[in-house]
C-alpha cells in the first residue's frame, strides 16, 4: 500500500477506533486518502510516508463523525447573534440580559433572540409587564428554548393588534390574565400573530448565523446534519434555505446537509408542487433538499401535543383539552402517500402518543398504496409513545428519531410535564429501551438550539436516564431506567443510524472505502464508568480527511 494522506494511530499511550459497524469492532489504527478511508488494521506504519499527516490517538476514541438528525443549526447561529438567553436559568438573570442586550444594540428595531426556560416562570409562562420594565420602547419576540412558545412586550402585542377580543389561532394559543386581555405568551401557532411583522434578515446575515452555527456543531464532533426546518413556520424571513445555497456554493458548508422542507400546515396538498421545486432547486453541493417536515403536535407543556386520552389538571383529574393535530389525520395520510411516492423521506414531528400514532398511521397507509420504497421515513421526538405502538416502528420501517437529552428527570419535567400527563402516561415517555428491544432502528439528534448539540450528554442521558455533569439540573433519580441502553447502542444511533436517515450511506461507519467523516474524543469512554460519559470531550473533527474542528 502506498503512503496515506492521513494516519490515526495509538501510538505509545494506545486508543483505538470504533468502527460502529453490526459488531461493533473497533482497530488500532485508521488511514485515509483523497478523503476516504483506506485502510483499517492494528499497525499501519507502512503507510506513514514523508507527507503523511499523523495523528496520535492518546488514548482516546477515534469514531465516525456524529451526524445529527434533527437540529436548527441556522436559527440556533441566530440566536448567537441575538440575545442569547441559552445559558442563563431564572427570571432575573433573563431580564438582566435582555436590557443589556438593549442598550448595547439601541438601533435595533426588534429586540430578538430567545432560549428561555419555561420552569423559570410559574406556569411556564413570562409576562408582558416584566419584558415591558427593560423593554418599554420597541417591539420584542423572544421565543423559549423549545420554539413551541415566544415572549412579547406590550408593543409587540400592540403592533400585532392582539387584543382580549383576538381569538386563539387554530394552531395555538394566546395566554391571557384573569380578565381575558393577552398575558405576554404566545403558544405555537398564536406566535405567527408577531412573528410575521418580523424583519427580514438578509442572506449574507443568514449565512453568518449558519457558518456560527457549523463551527459549533463541528466542536462537538458533528460532520452531518438534518436540518429540520428548511422554511419557515411563518413567512419567509429566516428561511435557511438560501444561506445553505449560498454556503454551498462558496464551499463555506464544511458539513454535509439534508435540508427537511417544511409543510406548510396553512394549506393543503396543492404545496406538494411548490416542494418538489424547492427539492430541485435546493441541492447544491454537500447540501441535499430531500426531506420533508411535517409537525403534527406542540408539546406537553403547554398542553399542544396531541394526546389519546385529556390532559390531567395536576391532581390526577381529566381536562378537557387532548391537544392538537397539526394536519387532519386523513389529510396527512394522503399527503404523506403522494410525498412517499415522489422520493421524499417523511420527517414527522410528534410529541403526543396521539401523534405518534398518527404518523404512524400515515407511513402505513403510504406504505399500502406505493409498496415499500426505501425513503427511511422518520418520527422525531417520540416522547409519549402508546405501548401497542412501539412494534409498529419495526413493522413499517419507520427510524425513531431519539432526542436522548430530554429523557431525564429536571424541573420541567417535574413540574409542567408530569403532573399534567398522569403516572401512567409518563411511564410511556422516551422508551427508547422498548425500541431497541422491538427491532427499531434508532438515530439520534439534538433539536438544537432547543437544548446542547453536544452528542457525549445525550449518550450520558441515555445510558444513566440522568442529566450529563455538564447540563445538571438538580439531584434525581434516574428516570425510568428500564428504557436506558447501551453506550454503543446509543453511539450507532448518532452516526450509522443517523447516517441512514439521511441517505448519507457512504458515511456514519469506519469502513475502508467510506468518506473519512472522523470524530477524536479525548478518551474512550467504554474504559471509564457510564457515570462519567457525559465528561468526554471532543479533540478533533474531520470531514473527508480534512481537519474542520481542532480542540
Amino acid at each position: 500500500m502506498g503512503a496515506a494522506d492521513l494516519v490515526f494511530t495509538g501510538g505509545s499511550r494506545g486508543g483505538r477506533a470504533f468502527l460502529s459497524d453490526a459488531a461493533r469492532s473497533t482497530a488500532r489504527a485508521v488511514a485515509v486518502t483523497d478523503g476516504r478511508i483506506s485502510a483499517i488494521g492494528h499497525d499501519l506504519s507502512e503507510m506513514i510516508g514523508p507527507d503523511t499527516e499523523v495523528v496520535d490517538l492518546a488514548g482516546g476514541l477515534l469514531v465516525p463523525g456524529f451526524q445529527d438528525a434533527h437540529v436548527h443549526p441556522v436559527w440556533g447561529g441566530l440566536d448567537m447573534l441575538r440575545c442569547d438567553l441559552s445559558g442563563l436559568a431564572t427570571r432575573e438573570q433573563y431580564l438582566a440580559r435582555i436590557a443589556e442586550y438593549a442598550a448595547e444594540h439601541p438601533d435595533d428595531e426588534w429586540i430578538l433572540g430567545g432560549g428561555w426556560q419555561m420552569s423559570a416562570f410559574p406556569g411556564g409562562t413570562p409576562t408582558a409587564a416584566d419584558l415591558d420594565a427593560v423593554v418599554p420602547d420597541r417591539p420584542a419576540f423572544l421565543p423559549n428554548r423549545d420554539g413551541h412558545g415566544a415572549w412579547v412586550n406590550s408593543r409587540a402585542l400592540a403592533l400585532a393588534g392582539i387584543t382580549a377580543e383576538t381569538p386563539d389561532p387554530a394552531d395555538g394559543r394566546i395566554e391571557r390574565d384573569a380578565g381575558g386581555a393577552p398575558s405576554g405568551t404566545l403558544h405555537e401557532g398564536a406566535m405567527g400573530l408577531v412573528n410575521r411583522l418580523l424583519p427580514a434578515e438578509p442572506v449574507e446575515r443568514l449565512v453568518e448565523a449558519l457558518v456560527q452555527g457549523q463551527r459549533y456543531l463541528h466542536s462537538f464532533g458533528v460532520t452531518a446534519w438534518q436540518d429540520a426546518i428548511v422554511g419557515t413556520e411563518y413567512g419567509d424571513a429566516g428561511d435557511p434555505l438560501p444561506a445553505y445555497r449560498a454556503a454551498a456554493a462558496t464551499g463555506e458548508l464544511t458539513g454535509r446537509v439534508v435540508g427537511a422542507l417544511w409543510w406548510d400546515r396553512s394549506r393543503g396538498l396543492e404545496q406538494i408542487e411548490d416542494i418538489v421545486e424547492r427539492r430541485a432547486a435546493g441541492s447544491v453541493g454537500r447540501f441535499r433538499a430531500r426531506s420533508v417536515k411535517i409537525m403534527q403536535d406542540g408539546v406537553a407543556e403547554n398542553f399542544t401535543a396531541a394526546m389519546l386520552e385529556p390532559y390531567c389538571d395536576g391532581h390526577g383529574h381529566p381536562r378537557e383539552d387532548s391537544g392538537i393535530s397539526f394536519v387532519e389525520p386523513e389529510m396527512l395520510k394522503e399527503a404523506a402517500t403522494r410525498l412517499d411516492a415522489l422520493g421524499f423521506t417523511l420527517h414527522f414531528h410528534a410529541i403526543g402518543d396521539r401523534a405518534v400514532r398518527e404518523c404512524l398511521d400515515a407511513v402505513e397507509a403510504a406504505l399500502l398504496h406505493n409498496g415499500p420504497r426505501g425513503n427511511r421515513h422518520h418520527i422525531s421526538h417520540i416522547q409519549v409513545v402508546h405501548p401497542d405502538d412501539v412494534p409498529r416502528f419495526r413493522a413499517l420501517d419507520v427510524t425513531a428519531n431519539m432526542q436522548m437529552l430530554w429523557a431525564t428527570l429536571e424541573p420541567q419535567m417535574v413540574d409542567l410535564t408530569i403532573p399534567f400527563l398522569g403516572d401512567t402516561r409518563s411511564a410511556w415517555q422516551y422508551p427508547f429501551g422498548d425500541l431497541l428491544r422491538s427491532g427499531a432502528v434508532l438515530a439520534a439528534g439534538s433539536d438544537w438550539s432547543v437544548s446542547t448539540p453536544n452528542p457525549l450528554a445525550a449518550m450520558h442521558v441515555a445510558v444513566n436516564r440522568r442529566s450529563a455533569p455538564t447540563e445538571w439540573e438538580g439531584d434525581y433519580p434516574p428516570f425510568l431506567p428500564e428504557q436506558a441502553i447501551d453506550l454503543g447502542t446509543a453511539l450507532a444511533a448518532y452516526t450509522s443510524g443517523s447516517a441512514y436517515v439521511n441517505h448519507l450511506d457512504d458515511t456514519g461507519t469506519i469502513a475502508v472505502g467510506m468518506r473519512a467523516d472522523l470524530a477524536l474524543l479525548d478518551r474512550d469512554p467504554f474504559e471509564h464508568p457510564v457515570e462519567e460519559i457525559g465528561l468526554t470531550e471532543v479533540r478533533g473533527t474531520w470531514v473527508e480527511g480534512v481537519r474542520v474542528y481542532d480542540g
